[in-house]
């Protein structure tokens, strides 16, 4: 089994642009969550915006993340960008959050001055879960958690090259569904807008590269993954526990049914 990372190594690696590779859970599960952050990913992202928990669960699955034989942190795609649901995810735990609709540098500003606490932000103090895994300390915390921009919008890509040099922001992270609508697309598949939506993956891309920070990407299954790794992201999320479980009981259920007749 792969080598878990503490929260430290973990924003460490981020920040020097290593290849990281992570889950997507969108289903409030523990059990589940405790099984995948065994098997070798990265991470494992649970996503507070459109899944299926609150924050009694968002706690739950970080807790089952950190337990014996996990390789994985903890990161939280949060509400909004808000000061308290991004200090509600990461008092709770998380290494990381994901900040979804970012437009503009102001947009990536306020999620950075959400994770840092003063002097560096607005961040509250009350690591009450946090403090056991990260410390206490604020520079301890400033150290050790990382803040990622979703780009997404077609404002956020118009801005990117600005959103990616905004000080203290570690990474972007692109919404490829939400992306391809920004870009004209019927549908969060629409393969008409496939040019173009290549084209903006790639000044995504560019820019994280251009100002030294980590550049991520969301995709349905891991050689989708390994193909955006291979081009010069950064990091890559496979994606996601829901869709897999539909997936794998729907062939089970054909093979069964095949094998029956």
């Amino acid at each position: 089994m792969a080598t878990g990372r503490t929260s430290a190594e973990f924003t460490a690696a981020l920040r020097n642009r290593e290849q990281l590779i992570g889950y997507w859970s969108l289903l409030d599960s523990p059990i589940a969550a405790e099984r995948l952050a065994r098997i070798g990913y990265d991470y494992l992202a649970f996503d507070a915006q459109h899944g299926l928990f609150g924050y009694q669960g968002m706690l739950n699955n970080l807790l089952a993340t950190d337990t014996k034989g996990s390789t994985a942190v903890g990161m939280v795609r949060v509400e909004a960008n808000d000061l308290t649901y991004i200090g509600k995810a990461l008092d709770a735990g998380a290494t990381a959050v994901i900040v979804p609709l970012i437009d503009n540098a102001q947009d990536a500003a306020d999620a950075v001055s959400a994770v840092r606490y003063p002097p560096l932000g607005r961040r509250s103090y009350g690591p009450m879960r946090a403090q056991l895994r990260i410390g206490p300390n604020p520079a301890d915390t400033h150290e050790q958690t990382a803040v990622l921009a979703m780009i997404e919008t077609a404002d956020g890509l118009a801005n990117v090259e600005a959103i990616c040099a905004t000080p203290g922001l570690d990474g972007i992270y692109v919404g490829p569904s939400d992306l391809r609508l920004a870009i004209g697309g019927a549908s969060s598949t629409d393969p008409s807008v496939q040019d173009e939506f290549e084209q903006a993956l790639t000044r995504v891309r560019k820019a994280a590269e251009t100002a030294g920070i980590a550049a991520g990407i969301h995709n349905a299954d891991g050689a989708s993954a390994a193909r955006r790794l291979g081009e010069g992201f950064t990091f890559a999320t496979v994606a996601a526990d829901v869709v897999h479980l539909q997936q794998i009981a729907t062939s089970h259920l054909d093979a069964a049914r095949g094998g029956a007749r």
